[in-house]
C-alpha cells in the first residue's frame, strides 16, 4: 500500500475513533441533564453536538500532548492505526455494556502498546511524559471532580436552605442548561484535541508534516466536526447508567456536577492534559450523591465503573501491543 494511500486510512480509522468518541463520551456531558428532566434528550444531544463542535477548537494543548509528548521513537503509520484499532475496539466493548469507560485513556494505552511493541523497548515512551499528564490526572481529576462536586453541592444547599424544593428546581432547571452546554464544550476542548494529536502524529510519522508544526486547521475542523456528528448519534446506555445508576439527582445536583466536573476539565485542559470526562463528570455525580448522604451514592454500582476505570490503561496497552504486532505481520 503506498504511504499516501496509508495515511488517508489512519486518518479515516482516527475518525471513526472521533465518532465512537462522541456518541460514547458525550453522553457523559449530558446524561445529567437528561435525567434531571431539565431538557429532552434531542436537545440535550443537539446542544451538545453543537458545543462540541465549538470546544474543539478553542485549543491545542491536548492535541500537542498527545502528537508530541509521549512517543520518544520515530514510528511507522501502521503503529498509529494499531493504537486506534485497540482504541475503538474498547469504546465498542464498554459501549456494549453500558459501562463508562475513557475514550482518552484507551487511544493513550494503545498508543502506549502499540510503540513499544514496534521498538520493542519501553524506551519508546515519554514515561516522565506519560506519568505528569496521564497518570497523575487519571487520578487526580476523579478526585477534584468527587471533591467539586461535593463542595459546590454543599454550597447549594447552604443557599437554598430557606427556599422551598419547587423553587429550587425551576431555577437550577435553567442554571442547569447554561452548565450542560459548559460540559459539552469542555469535552469538545478536552477530547476532540485526542484524535487531532493522533492524526497529526501520523503526519508526521509519514513525513507530511514538520515536527516543529502546529496542529493544521482541516484537522481541527474534521475532528471537531466528526466529535459533534458522533454526540448527534446518542449514547443512551451510557446516559443512562451516569444520569440514573449512580444517584437520584434533581436540577441543583445536576448543575453541581456538571459545574465541578467541567471546571476540572478546563484547567486540565489549560494543563495540557488529555482527561477523562467519563471519570471527572461520574465522579462529580457521586460527590454531589455524598453531599445529600453517603448512602445516596449507589455504591456497588460506582465500584463497577471504577473497577472499569482502573483496567483501561493496561487493557488498552495490550490490546495496542496485540494489534500493532498482527499488523506489522502484513506490513
Amino acid at each position: 500500500m503506498a504511504l499516501g494511500t496509508f495515511i488517508i486510512v489512519v486518518v479515516i480509522i482516527a475518525l471513526i475513533f472521533e465518532f465512537t468518541n462522541g456518541f460514547h463520551d458525550a453522553a457523559n456531558a449530558i446524561a445529567t441533564s437528561i435525567f434531571t428532566r431539565v431538557l429532552t434528550p434531542q436537545r440535550a444531544i443537539l446542544m451538545a453536538a453543537v458545543m462540541n463542535f465549538l470546544g474543539a477548537l478553542a485549543s491545542e494543548r491536548v492535541a500537542s500532548t498527545i502528537a508530541k509528548g509521549l512517543v520518544a521513537v520515530e514510528i511507522e503509520e501502521y503503529v498509529v492505526l494499531a493504537a486506534l484499532i485497540a482504541a475503538i475496539s474498547w469504546n465498542i466493548l464498554t459501549w456494549w455494556f453500558g459501562m463508562p469507560s475513557s475514550s482518552s485513556h484507551a487511544l493513550i494505552g494503545g498508543l502506549i502498546g502499540a510503540a513499544m511493541m514496534y521498538a520493542l523497548s519501553a524506551d519508546a515512551v515519554l514515561w516522565t511524559g506519560v506519568v505528569q499528564k496521564v497518570v497523575i490526572p487519571i487520578f487526580a481529576s476523579p478526585l477534584m471532580g468527587f471533591i467539586g462536586g461535593f463542595l459546590i453541592m454543599r454550597l447549594v444547599f447552604y443557599i437554598c436552605r430557606n427556599v422551598s424544593r419547587l423553587k429550587a428546581n425551576n431555577v437550577f432547571g435553567k442554571l442547569q442548561i447554561f452548565s450542560a452546554a459548559f460540559m459539552a464544550f469542555t469535552h469538545g476542548n478536552n477530547d476532540a484535541q485526542k484524535t487531532m494529536g493522533i492524526i497529526t502524529l501520523a503526519l508526521i510519522s509519514g513525513q507530511f508534516l514538520q515536527a516543529d508544526t502546529g496542529i493544521p486547521l482541516w484537522v481541527k475542523i474534521i475532528c471537531a466536526a466528526t466529535m459533534a456528528a458522533g454526540t448527534a448519534a446518542g449514547g443512551r446506555k451510557i446516559i443512562t447508567t451516569v444520569g440514573r445508576s449512580v444517584t437520584h439527582l434533581q436540577p441543583p445536583g445536576g448543575f453541581s456536577a456538571e459545574t465541578a466536573a467541567a471546571g476540572v476539565i478546563e484547567f486540565m485542559t489549560y494543563m495540557g492534559a488529555p482527561v477523562s470526562t467519563t471519570h471527572t463528570i461520574t465522579s462529580a455525580v457521586m460527590g454531589v450523591g455524598a453531599a445529600r448522604r453517603l448512602s445516596a451514592v449507589k455504591w456497588g454500582k460506582a465500584k463497577e465503573i471504577v473497577m472499569v476505570w482502573i483496567v483501561t490503561l493496561p487493557s488498552c496497552i495490550a490490546m495496542g501491543a496485540l494489534w500493532c504486532w498482527i499488523i506489522g505481520r502484513f506490513m
